[in-house]
């Protein structure tokens, strides 16, 4: 009795010490981790963009996985009719869409897919008096380089206001009305602006 005794008291002490939590294989989820991307500038960068003169615009950059719209000027000469205007304004905003980001955008986080090169231009002899043309088909764009320029250009005075933006390419096939929506803004990589083809000239 005394050795079963002796015995029986580790054992105890093994079952009263297991009484505090235990550790478990089970998943657990409490959301995404924090984003260590803040995908905002400092008051010394807006300044110095704003300080570069023009006409006042936003671009939609990539940052994290979604577009974030980052202020940049395009200038415009004077006395540009407001037929050229729009394309002016276009064009600078794809050099904008081209261009590296700076050393605080890229901390930041920004990052953009349109690539350099690429030009625009007004509407064909049977195209609507809205329509942009690209020199690369938009159908030939990355998705994320059409989310950006889709959401840019229709968020800007190149186009009527209303949300989205007629784009064609440099051939005769009939220009298409694009749109950006939510879902294009925060799923630019897997979600291509919708769009419709525009057949009224």
């Amino acid at each position: 009795m005394t050795v079963r005794r002796l015995l029986a008291v580790p054992v105890l002490a093994a079952l009263l010490a297991g009484c505090g939590i235990r550790t478990t294989e089970v998943p657990t989820d409490f959301g995404g981790a924090p984003s260590r991307v803040p995908c905002s500038l400092s008051e010394a960068d807006l300044s110095t963009q704003a300080a570069q003169g023009g006409v006042p615009v936003q671009v939609f950059l990539l940052c994290g996985s979604s577009l974030v719209t980052v202020d940049r000027t395009v200038r415009v000469p004077d006395g540009t009719a407001d037929a050229r205007r729009r394309v002016h304004v276009a064009q600078g905003l794809l050099d904008q869409l081209a261009r590296t980001p700076s050393g605080s955008e890229r901390n930041a986080g920004y990052a953009t897919y349109v690539r350099g090169g690429m030009s625009v231009s007004g509407p064909g002899p049977k195209d609507p008096e809205d329509t942009l043309r690209l020199s690369t088909a938009p159908e030939q764009l990355t998705s994320y380089a059409l989310a950006q320029i889709v959401c840019t250009f229709s968020d800007s005075t190149a186009a009527e206001g209303d949300g989205s933006v007629v784009l064609g390419g440099p051939g005769g096939e009939p220009p298409r009305r694009y749109e950006c929506g939510d879902d294009v803004r925060s799923r630019p990589g897997t979600a291509r602006p919708p769009s419709t083809t525009v057949t009224d000239g």
